[in-house]
């Protein structure tokens, strides 16, 4: 879309390295504290380990749908407001 200001927008550059930072200190935190709430339990090794690989597949499909929406919802905002920008 065209805008009447001779200015570029940044915005949109680098959501990749904010969401995979604050995504992997989430994903270790939450696995980790998982594994010790289970380990008290004293389970068998593969139990453990299953719990460990489906907390990471289920924190990761959660965050990146998570982070998919708020960037979704960014950019259309981003684009209502450079759309009142050039009309």
């Amino acid at each position: 879309m065209y805008s009447h200001h001779s200015e570029r927008h940044f915005s949109d550059r680098n959501n990749w390295l904010r969401a995979s930072v604050l995504g992997a200190n989430d994903g270790l935190i939450s696995t980790a504290s998982l594994l010790t709430g289970v380990a008290a339990a004293a389970p068998d090794f593969p139990t453990l380990l299953l719990t460990g690989v489906s907390a990471l597949i289920g924190g990761a499909v959660s965050m990146a749908a998570g982070e998919y929406v708020s960037v979704s919802s960014q950019s259309d905002t981003e684009k209502a407001d450079l759309h009142k920008e050039c009309y």
